[in-house]
Formats: C-alpha cells, sequence, structure tokens
C-alpha cells in the first residue's frame, strides 16, 4: 500500500499532525513511524507535564500564536476526552531586588500575547499562595496548569487509529529516497513504506531525518540538553502548593530551577540543563561517540559554549553536586533542605543550534518538494501539540495537493 503521508516520529507534535491530516481530509492513507516500542517515548514522556500560558515567549512568533491557539484546543481536547488536567497557575518569583525590572518585562510580554488576570502580586501576596518562597515580588500567571502529556499522545494515537490511520512501533527509519512517479520511499530495517509526502517530526533526531531527505543542514544541529529532576520527599511536600518558578535569567535560554506539583502527585525539582554526551542521553553516564564528536564538531556549538560557559559550568555543577542543585533550588524556598530531596528523573530537550551559537528561539520548519520537516519544535510543543499539528498538517496537505 502505498501512503499518502508518512508522519516520521510519534511524539505527540507528530501525532497531533497525523491527527490533524485525518480530521481535515478524513480517509487519507496517513502513517505514523515510531522507532521505540512505544509512543511519546522521548521528550514528551520525560517532560514536566505543564500546561504553559505562553507568557514567556516573543509576542507575534510561532512559539507565542501557537501556544494561545493550542492551549484553548488542548482543554477542549482533555474535556472532550476526559483526560485529567488542573489549572492551577504558577508564581514567578523575584527572589533579589535586581530581578525586578525583568518581572516588568514579563509581565508586558505576557499581557502583548493576550493572557488575562496576570498581576504583579507583593512578597505578601505571593506568601498567600506559596506560603514558603522567599519572594521579594512576583508574577501571578493563573492559566498555568498540569497534565500527562503521554495520556494526551496516546488519546491522539488511539483517534488516529480509528480514523484509518495507522501508528507503526518500531520503525526506524535510515534512509529516504525519491522515486518514479513523485513517490518517496521510507526505509529501515523494519522494512520500506512508500508515500506521496514525508513530515519529519523526529525530535532529538529532526536534523538528522531532514539531512535523509535531501534538505541541507549544515548550517544547523540539534544539540542535546538534558534536564535533571529531584523529587521533594513526602514529608515535605508541604512546602509546595502549585508551581513555583524563578525569574529566568536573561542572558541564559534556560527558565532555571523551579518546583512542579505533577497531575499524579509528587513535586518535582528542576531542571537543569546540561550538555548530554548522547541524543538520548538520560543519564550521566550515557555516551555515544560519535554523536558527542558531531555536537563537539559543530561550529555552532563552539560559538555557543564560548558565549554561556560560565554558565554551562554551573549547571554541570549542579549535575554531579546535590548540594549545588539544593542551593539552588534554596532561591526560592530557604526551608528545603539537602536531606528533603532524592534523586528523580531525566529528559532531553532537542535544542536547534545556528551556524553563529544561536539557539533557534522559535518552532522552525524547512520545506522541500513533498516534503516538510519540523527542525525545532521546544517548550511550549506539547501545550500547543493540536495548534502546530493543523499548521504542520495544512503545510502537508499543501504538498499532496501540488
Amino acid at each position: 500500500m502505498q501512503y499518502e503521508i508518512i508522519v516520521i516520529g510519534g511524539g505527540i507534535v507528530g501525532l497531533a499532525t497525523a491527527l490533524k491530516v485525518l480530521e481535515k481530509k478524513p480517509g487519507a492513507r496517513v502513517c505514523v513511524v515510531e522507532k521505540e516500542s512505544r509512543i511519546a517515548d522521548h521528550q514528551t514522556g520525560h517532560n514536566s507535564g505543564v500546561i504553559h500560558s505562553g507568557i514567556y515567549y516573543k509576542p507575534g512568533s510561532l512559539r507565542a500564536l501557537n501556544c494561545r491557539e493550542g492551549y484553548d484546543a488542548l482543554l477542549q481536547f482533555c474535556d472532550e476526552h476526559s483526560i485529567p488536567y488542573e489549572i492551577c497557575g504558577k508564581v514567578i518569583a523575584a527572589t533579589r531586588d535586581w530581578e525586578r525590572p525583568q518581572l516588568d518585562k514579563i509581565l508586558a510580554n505576557g499581557l502583548a500575547n493576550g493572557l488575562t488576570g496576570i498581576r504583579r502580586i507583593s512578597a505578601e501576596e505571593t506568601r498567600e499562595i506559596e506560603p514558603h518562597v522567599a519572594a521579594v515580588e512576583a508574577i501571578w500567571v493563573p492559566q498555568t496548569g498540569i497534565i500527562n502529556y503521554r495520556r494526551v499522545a496516546e488519546k491522539y494515537a488511539a483517534l488516529i487509529t480509528a480514523n484509518g490511520g495507522e501508528v507503526r512501533m518500531g520503525f526506524a527509519v535510515e534512509k529516504i529516497r525519491r522515486l518514479p512517479g513523485n513517490t518517496i520511499s521510507v526505509a529501515g530495517p523494519a522494512g520500506e513504506l512508500t508515500t506521496k509526502v514525508v513530515v519529519n517530526c523526529a525530535g532529538l533526531y529532526s536534523d538528522k531525518v531532514a539531512a535523509m531527505s535531501g534538505q541541507d543542514m549544515r548550517g544547523l544541529k540539534i544539540l542535546p540538553f538534558r534536564g535533571e529532576y529531584y523529587m521533594l520527599k513526602t514529608e515535605k511536600q508541604y512546602l509546595v502548593r502549585n508551581l513555583i518558578y524563578p525569574v529566568p535569567n536573561p542572558e541564559f535560554p534556560f527558565l532555571g530551577v523551579h518546583y512542579t506539583r505533577m497531575i499524579e502527585g509528587g513535586i518535582e525539582a528542576g531542571p537543569n540543563a546540561v550538555l548530554a554526551f548522547r541524543r538520548e542521553g538520560y543519564r550521566r553516564q550515557d555516551f555515544h561517540l560519535g554523536e558527542l564528536a558531531e555536537t563537539l564538531a559543530f561550529p555552532g556549538f563552539r560559538k555557543m559554549a564560548r558565549k554561556h560557559w560560565r554558565y554551562g559550568l554551573d549547571e554541570f555543577r549542579r549535575s554531579y553536586s546535590k548540594r549545588a542543585f539544593v542551593t539552588a533550588l534554596q532561591h526560592l524556598i530557604p526551608e528545603v533542605g539537602y536531606d528533603d530531596l532524592e534523586r528523580g528523573g531525566a529528559g532531553v530537550r532537542a535544542m536547534a543550534c545556528d551556524a553563529t551559537g544561536n539557539l533557534v528561539d522559535d518552532f522552525f520548519i524547512l520545506e522541500s518538494p513533498q516534503v516538510v520537516n519540523v527542525c525545532n519544535a521546544p517548550s511550549p510543543a506539547a501545550t500547543a501539540s493540536l495548534a502546530i499539528g493543523k499548521f504542520v498538517a495544512g503545510k502537508a496537505l499543501d504538498h499532496l495537493a501540488s
């Protein structure tokens, strides 16, 4: 059987794309191929489960626009399919006076992105919401929530198959070839499939899959950054009611360690952001010589490392020193002690870096005839998955019709 559209990658964005194709074109011959034995096994299944409000993203960017649209679509989807979630709100806490001006910028950004109800709150108001936070001032963001994104992805997959699509597990893609008759071959150890259009949603390997499709990727590389978590012990979970974030460092492209209540119980503390020594390097000892060598050889990585090396060293210190990690967390909650935390899980972010050493700060899609490559889908990709899926599905169907 020849497919009309093959989506490579069974994470939440790939599944949402296939689902939206079937909504736009019922009966379309669509197949999602995933190299693992279960869906959502990487970024989707390892994230912190936050429903993002869109407060941080540059107004007018794809991240901002898709977050707001995707947020509403996600909540409606969960209501329709009885997927648990909770809109509990979060505080972004300034713990030092010099962080106050950054609160002004974050608040203005959120208002420009259409958020309502967000506001500056005093130290006293902050303690009414989160009694143990040592804030001098904060922003209250009522739209933020918590969810299990693996459950959302599983429902997407079930709806794809219920609507005539396919989800093939254990299908690793190693080669993409153009065949006569406007046909594309997608092949790997599990066999060969043919299609009219390929959509690449391969996450941590999206640059490699794009290169297989013939896309010139010399100026872009996916860099894997591991985010490690600790868990608050049960007897100390009273210290956190919902979500507590620091004021992010504007010179470093990550949000900083924070506290997140999980929808299924427990309090996560983290994540940090350390370069992983392999693309799916969830543990500190995970290592792949070839993948690490590719990272180190990329000029963009070396430029980025020169720019951020001090922050990078701090992140590595927190990775290998629990005491350093605890110290960072104590900026938000001084009562948290060394013995109150135990090692939790980890995730790996796929961060696209360009040749100038800048991390791509938006969703980034490259197209060639019959191919759509989603080369960068950072947070809030899970929150925005239905909106991104709709956007990418539209592009795929345009290629199919051309």
